[in-house]
């Protein structure tokens, strides 16, 4: 069998199941062997009814002594089963006549499931179970059950027959073609880690004396030995894109930089230390004809944006087009405004380009771009349409990194220079998300980074405090305080609408709420489901000051600035992570005006929700709060979900596996040295669609 096969040419995988797997990432037979169980049951061994505890997960086998149909607000079949040490009940709620009849007294059957607490002994609901014949020989499962991620209409059952009929056809081939060993021996020797094959078999079908606990918390050493193969395919996938972006050639901006010194005149405030470090750094690569590749890593507030202002004007100082990509064209409208503001004094034209422009005026906008004349382009994905075509792009800047895919800004870069004499132009990347270092070191191999560690001085100190809900009305008193100073309000809910499962206060509700709470107050409602540009509208009010308190889901996280908004309160702080708390938080603080920041909790208190509120009262340093964030793991997504490629790992987590990235590092530098034509075999392996990269 080959593993690169399409899983079509398995028996039994027709174009309907195929869809089905395609939905979990599956698509070739090798996809399925990398398709790892997300836990297991332990189904090797027949637990003696007697010893049972609620909460257990068992296979028991027993008599059955009575089976009957109950009617108890709804319909159910009653299966009372005895092995000699205790009495078990097995409760169907979904069940028909021929299902009743099998369960006849005296017959012998053998049962999965659950152990709960009924309301007369311990009972299973909706267990697996078969009749057996007593006759005939039952063994048990001689492995670990594995139960894998699946999807509406693909079974366990049907993912676990298919993934065994895989690694059966494969065992007698000690190394097959795409699983070949590609990792230099040393590194395996080293840590004495399995071979592929054997890490990939133990992981579908671990032996019964397997370490469970290890295997929950992702520490064997087969889960270590796929994760940094997966790692190092991930480094040498960026190390590769960086060295065919570096092959290409860059304009050398070499001005007099006297734009640069009007503008710095102009501003209504000094540098500070770090943002003329950046500067320097960023000036250092424009001088060189090859093209920069920086990430600029910033807290809010520490002026990255005036530092990507002052690094474009060395472009368009020496004739060259330079433009900024941004997630939301409010958040376009909002650099255009700034640009603007910055750059007019200047002479330099600042355009706007998104998908909102129609028409003629989008043409004259398309017409003026082509030119060859220096100007600054302000955009949204608009950016990089079809119909877009640039005079003579320079310098590339992509606002808010997370917010993009490796693919998105790359595609931008591909309308810079020309692609037949391999011109690109030079690219800053943005990121307002603290990263730690080590993740860093993997989401972002392909780039040097810089870091903005300071914060301006005018910026008063955020006070953050953490109070419990039934102290809601203290704060809703706070509101009202904040409104007739004539400050505005954001009030976070991470809910859209009331659920009875997740005890959250929703923000439909909540709005209503604080609106007959607050009658003199212009209250709006802002989330996810409006329409985007019902969304901008509302974010557009409340910028300009004609919303008082702004009820909002998360999706405030990344927005517009508004400096007179100072009171931050989000409602059911302890269910978002560490780091979307303090993204959330800095939407305030964002003038010289004292601003406040206030986590509602619903008590209890796990100790890890303990432990992030207690961090987020007791910082503001986005680096501590994202190396807190990276120790305690909390729910929220340090590099975002749209990181094309870095959060769709098979095997590694770049937060609980962080400490195996150096050591990826390492063996990919090995590889490039030693066994350079293994590399792509082993992108390809993890990376399929990553080689393409290699096109820019």
């Amino acid at each position: 069998m080959d593993p690169g096969a399409p899983v079509t040419s398995l028996p039994g995988v027709g174009p309907k199941l195929a869809g089905k797997l395609r939905a979990l990432g599956i698509a070739r037979v090798r996809d399925l062997l990398l398709h790892l169980p997300r836990r297991y049951q332990d189904r090797t061994r027949i637990a003696p009814i007697g010893t049972l505890r609620e909460g257990d997960d068992a296979v028991i086998q027993g008599t059955v002594d009575l089976a009957q149909v109950r009617y108890a607000r709804r319909r159910m079949l009653l299966v009372r089963v005895s092995d000699g040490t205790g009495a078990l009940l097995l409760r169907f709620f979904y069940f028909n006549a021929a299902q009743q009849a099998r369960f006849q007294r005296g017959a012998t059957v053998r049962c999965f499931g659950e152990i709960r607490a009924g309301p007369q002994s311990l009972e299973m609901i909706h267990p697996e179970y078969r009749l057996l014949d007593p006759a005939q020989p039952a063994p048990v499962e001689e492995t670990l059950t594995p139960v894998y991620p699946a999807t509406t209409g693909l079974s366990q059952h049907s993912l676990r027959k298919l993934i065994s009929q895989v690694l059966q056809s494969l065992r007698d081939a000690a190394s097959p073609r795409d699983f070949a060993e590609l990792l230099p021996e040393e590194a395996l020797d080293n840590e004495r880690w399995p071979t592929l094959m054997e890490a990939i078999r133990y992981l579908h079908q671990p032996p019964p004396d397997a370490d469970l606990a290890r295997l929950r918390r992702g520490e064997h050493s087969a889960q270590q030995r796929l994760a940094v193969e997966e790692l190092t395919a991930h480094q040498l996938s960026l190390r590769a894109l960086r060295h065919t972006l570096r092959r290409r050639r860059a304009p050398a901006l070499r001005g007099d930089q006297a734009l640069r010194r009007r503008l710095l005149a102009n501003l209504p405030y000094a540098l500070t230390g770090a943002q003329k470090r950046v500067l320097e750094e960023i000036q250092h690569d424009l001088e060189h004809a090859q093209p920069m590749l920086r990430l600029l890593q910033g807290d809010v507030g520490a002026g990255k944006t005036v530092v990507a202002a002052l690094a474009a004007l060395a472009a368009i100082e020496c004739g060259f087009q330079a433009a900024i990509m941004a997630p939301t064209e409010l958040l376009a409208e909002q650099h255009q405004r700034n640009f603007e503001r910055w750059f007019a004094p200047l002479g330099v034209p600042v355009l706007l380009l998104t998908s909102r422009l129609k028409g003629a005026g989008r043409q004259r906008l398309l017409e003026h771009i082509r030119e060859r004349s220096p100007a600054f382009i302000v955009g949204t994905h608009a950016l990089f349409q079809d119909d877009v075509a640039y005079g003579r792009l320079g310098f590339i800047i992509v606002d808010e990194q997370h917010r993009f895919g490796v693919e998105q800004r790359l595609a931008l870069a591909r309308k810079a220079g020309d692609s037949a004499a391999e011109e690109t132009a030079h690219q800053l990347i943005m990121t307002a998300t603290p990263i730690p270092r080590t993740l860093a070191m993997t989401a972002y191999a392909d780039l040097d980074v810089s870091v903005l560690d300071e914060l301006p001085p005018q910026r008063l100190p955020m006070q953050t405090v953490v109070i419990p809900d039934h102290r809601r009305a203290e704060v809703v008193a706070r509101v009202h305080a904040a409104i007739r100073e004539g400050r505005q309000i954001y009030w976070v809910c991470p809910l859209i609408e009331e659920s009875e499962i997740i005890e959250s206060e929703a923000a439909t509700e909540t709005a209503g709420v604080l609106a007959q709470a607050l009658p003199e107050a212009r209250v709006g409602l802002i989330h996810g489901r409006l329409k985007e540009n019902d969304r901008d509208a509302v974010m557009r009010a409340f910028a300009e000051g004609n919303i008082d308190l702004l009820v909002a889901t998360t999706v405030i996280e990344v927005g517009v600035d508004v400096p007179n908004a100072s009171l931050m309160v989000i409602e059911n702080a302890e269910r978002l992570g560490l780091s979307q708390l303090h993204q959330l938080r800095g939407r305030v603080g964002r003038s010289a005006a004292r601003s406040d920041c206030v986590l509602l909790y619903h008590p209890p208190l796990s100790a890890a929700a303990r432990a992030r509120l207690r961090c987020m009262r007791e910082t503001h340093d986005g680096f501590v709060v994202a190396q807190r964030d990276l120790e305690l793991r909390g729910p929220g997504e340090l590099l975002g979900t749209r990181q094309t490629g870095l959060c769709q790992m098979h095997i590694a987590d770049l937060f609980r596996d962080h400490a195996l990235v150096p050591r990826a590092q390492r063996i990919a530098a090995r590889m490039l040295e030693a066994h350079p034509d293994r590399v792509p075999l082993l992108i390809q392996r993890w990376l399929p669609d990553a080689l393409h990269y290699g096109s820019v």
